[in-house]
């Protein structure tokens, strides 16, 4: 089978189409014949070397993924071969076949392409799994989304509608300000232009936001502690801006509020499972109609071409999900 392989760290260009052993179905697994595979910045921080896959995952990289059951493994009740389908995987989402468990994979939605589906494993498990699991997002609350126009910010501001939540971004940019606003973002804040810890608290009547989904890390840790309110809860999702920050421990006792840390990649079948279990329960049966949940594409490559969606993630310039096409 095709597939792209990190063949050394470094730029874009380091991704090598190669021919690999089609992969067998284990226990507990379905093998996915992938018709589009979404692009993340985990992948980025792969090939760069700085985010190796967990023990046992493939080294080819791709978190997600869209097509058809090609095959199915021991165990495996729940689907069969034919079945239109998408996935969080641990990596091997750059091939065109890539072995999942059974308990990580849910149906393509009615009326979503592959290339529409691809948009979803990946963004919804962590934004679902951050806000409403862990930071116990309520409607009515006002959350603050780092790097709104992101997959993961899209879908956050989505998210944020379906939940009943009003959703505030920030972007680097008045374009992609204005993008933020059509996903569905109350306000969008331009981190360039603006301090967002002082605007959150005029937008907020000096409240400051319930919930802050943060990508940057380390260093927006004391400013997004201001931009908490009392009660609130910070849900860091990556950390672009730094591991390390100093952290004022008196500022959040006074505030009452949490600060919470998760990977999705490294965690178990059973684990993963209970999260798709939670999606086909809470988010599938708003699919369908694709509002406010609906696919945001920025672009597409083929699966040979990765090494272009990664150098236009690099670029920082997209809007949405890059996602590649087998």
């Amino acid at each position: 089978m095709l597939a792209v392989e990190i063949s050394s760290f470094g730029a874009p260009d380091v991704l090598r189409p190669v021919e690999r052993p089609k992969p067998q179905a284990g226990n507990g697994e379905v093998v996915i014949r992938v018709e589009a595979s979404g692009v993340s910045r985990a992948d980025i921080m792969q090939r760069k070397g700085k985010y190796p896959p967990p023990a046992g995952a493939p080294d080819i990289p791709g978190l997600d993924i869209a097509g058809t059951v090609d095959s199915i493994g021991a165990g495996v009740a729940q689907w069969k071969s034919g079945d239109k389908v998408c996935a969080v995987v641990a990596g091997g989402g750059y091939a065109e076949y890539c072995a999942a468990p059974a308990v990580q994979v849910l149906p393509v939605p009615d009326g979503w392409s592959m290339v529409e589906t691809a948009t979803l494993p990946e963004n919804l498990f962590t934004v679902y799994d951050n806000l409403v699991t862990r930071a116990n997002l309520k409607s009515g609350e006002t959350v603050l989304i780092h790097g709104g126009t992101s997959g993961i910010g899209s879908m956050g501001i989505m998210l944020c509608r379906a939940w009943g939540a009003t959703p505030i971004a920030t972007a680097r940019s008045s374009k992609k300000c204005e993008a933020c606003l059509r996903l569905g973002a109350e306000h969008a804040i331009n981190y360039n232009e603006q301090d967002f810890v002082a605007e959150v608290k005029r937008l907020t009547g000096g409240r400051g936001v319930d919930v802050i989904a943060d990508l940057v890390g380390g260093s927006y840790l004391a400013r997004n502690l201001d931009a908490l309110a009392t009660e609130g809860r910070l849900a860091i999702i990556a950390i672009q801006g730094g591991r390390t920050a100093e952290l004022d421990i008196t500022k959040l006792m006074i505030k009452r509020a949490r600060v919470i840390g998760s990977t999705m990649r490294a965690r178990t079948p059973a684990q993963k499972g209970e999260i798709a279990g939670r999606l086909s329960q809470d988010i599938w049966p708003l699919l369908p109609k694709k509002d406010p949940i609906r696919p945001i594409i920025d672009s597409t490559y083929p699966l040979r071409d990765a090494r272009l969606a990664h150098e236009r993630m690099e670029e920082g310039q997209h809007i949405g999900k890059i996602v590649l096409v087998a």
